[in-house]
């Protein structure tokens, strides 16, 4: 899947707020500060397309991202660690679970986990609730430009073993990886597409 073009629709404070696109979804989901918006930067090859911050929870509203026309990214609010009242928390939590669960154009999610860490404890409780309630998901290593490469495929590995989902890698500073993301994205895109068209 080769990307030309992207660019920022709109951000939502709550799902009646979103878009329809008729689009397959891609839904960024990842503690406060992981990458999410680095990640989109990075797949869609266009320098702060999405606004990255060194402030954990600086995305507060669901930012939607139309890509080439064939796909949407929605950035969502980063969950664990964020200078916010716990009423805004509750807030944020409450919009994530409504967006996630009722959103129909959603074909997959996508969890950021921070490569230089084990899996923490919310990152496994959000893995937990999202196969629960049966959502599709697959998981992207980010930061292993942080960690040695010769621990790259065995970070991926114990990422696999403990969520029990596919895991691929990602760095900001080299697109090197970006090509087996696109292709899962791409497999992803066509198997909905199918779907659809068997429904």
């Amino acid at each position: 899947m080769k990307i030309t073009k992207a660019k920022f629709i709109k951000s939502a404070p709550s799902l009646k707020d979103c878009p329809e696109f008729n689009m397959p979804e891609f839904a960024l989901i990842g503690r406060s500060n992981v990458g999410k918006s680095s990640f989109i930067n990075s797949v869609v090859n266009i320098k702060g397309l999405a606004k990255t911050s060194n402030t954990p929870g600086k995305t507060k509203l669901i930012n939607f991202f139309n890509v080439d026309d064939l796909f949407i990214f929605a950035d969502l609010p980063g969950y664990g660690y964020a200078k916010v009242t716990d009423k805004t928390r509750n807030i944020w939590q409450k919009t994530l679970e409504e967006y996630l669960l009722k959103r129909n154009s959603i074909v997959s999610l996508i969890q950021l986990i921070d490569a230089r860490h084990p899996v923490q404890k919310n990152d496994l409780q959000m893995a937990e609730w999202i196969k629960h309630n049966n959502l599709p998901f697959f998981v992207i290593a980010s930061k292993v430009d942080e960690i040695k490469r010769s621990q790259i495929n065995t970070v991926c590995k114990n990422f696999e073993k403990t969520l029990n989902t596919k895991v691929l890698p990602f760095c900001k500073s080299d697109n090197y990886y970006n090509k087996d993301i696109t292709a899962l994205m791409e497999e992803i895109i066509t198997k909905s597409r199918i779907n659809k068209e068997n429904v």
